[in-house]
């Protein structure tokens, strides 16, 4: 039996430790793959709460990243709230906000100062810890939701307000771009309800 002794360039072994680390950090977030629906995460509210999805069951639910810094936030917060006004109590609509930050810093602030800008708002709808959309550390709900409805020229999230409609089952069903206002997804949702 022979053996091989190899001699690893300096700074080859941090480079492997580094890849070990983040290849565990990521494997957390590997159970999106086996998900059956939305109901299979938890997130953290605005607050610091661990939210189970499944506290959404036989809703319809509106997934969004949202920014507060955006030139889409106006018209989106306005008519998200809407929305939450038209159908959260007549028809069981829940929307779900998850600031992001990964587009050009349009959510640079921590949670305290977005819950005062969605208090500003007057923000009905369910508010969510910041998280991220796209690269190593997205959220695992977010891995699912592109899993399940990839976007155009790729599933990554592109900007801030894209949309996601999920059903009653806690299936995604739907994925609309940051160009589509959410008052335009009225017909889309009653489908569901």
């Amino acid at each position: 039996m022979h053996f091989i002794k190899l001699v690893l360039p300096v700074g080859f072994t941090q480079v492997i430790r580094t890849f070990a680390v983040t290849a565990a950090a990521m494997s957390g977030n590997e159970n999106y793959k086996e998900a059956k629906s939305i109901y299979d995460f938890t997130a953290k509210s605005i607050k610091g709460e661990d939210v189970p999805l499944s506290n959404y069951k036989d809703h319809v639910c509106l997934i969004v990243n949202v920014a507060s810094k955006c030139g889409l936030t106006a018209t989106n917060y306005k008519e998200l709230n809407e929305l939450y006004d038209e159908y959260a109590e007549s028809k069981g609509l829940r929307i779900l906000a998850f600031p992001c930050n990964q587009f050009n810093g349009q959510e640079p602030g921590d949670n305290e100062e977005i819950c005062s800008f969605a208090n500003r708002q007057k923000v009905k709808f369910d508010l969510f810890d910041k998280i991220d959309v796209n690269g190593e550390n997205t959220h695992p709900l977010w891995k699912y939701l592109k899993k399940e409805q990839g976007g155009t020229l790729g599933s990554f999230i592109k900007w801030n307000f894209t949309k996601f409609i999920v059903d009653k089952e806690g299936k995604v069903v739907e994925r609309h771009g940051p160009n589509v206002d959410p008052s335009k997804l009225r017909s889309n949702l009653e489908k569901y309800f």
